[in-house]
């Protein structure tokens, strides 16, 4: 299993990077997506949602079962990967690169209380 260093994650499998415009891309972790099995569904939040830590945000669907996305930070939802909506599989594909979401936080220092992967990594064996 991969976990990137450059990205933050939260105890619920999702995965936050920063990229340059001062949004944060944000999608499942490689554990969740094998977790899930073939993910067949993806419903991201609406753009413009506010966005509650830790509060369910949208769906995920496998064959196998559904999982609420739970929002990783406090904000604003400023696009959805369109992408996946006719592909969702990709997930299953490239976890990290196919993100579901796009945010402003309200609070850019919240990162600080997400995980690093060697944090996440223990999490996952905990389980």
């Amino acid at each position: 299993m991969k976990f990137p260093n450059k990205l933050h994650y939260t105890a619920e499998h999702l995965w936050v990077n920063q990229t340059p415009d001062g949004n944060w891309l944000a999608g499942i972790t490689d554990y969740a997506q094998d977790l899930l099995g073939d993910i067949v569904f993806v419903e991201p939040p609406k753009v413009n949602d506010a966005l509650a830590k830790g509060t369910p945000c949208g769906v995920v669907e496998s064959v196998k079962t559904g999982s609420d996305l739970h929002a990783p930070m406090d904000g604003i939802v400023t696009e959805i990967n369109h992408d996946l909506l006719n592909a969702p599989e990709t997930i299953n594909d490239a976890p990290y690169t196919a993100w579901i979401f796009k945010f402003k936080p309200d609070n850019a220092e919240d990162i600080k209380h997400l995980l690093s992967a060697e944090a996440y990594q223990a999490l996952i064996e905990t389980d």
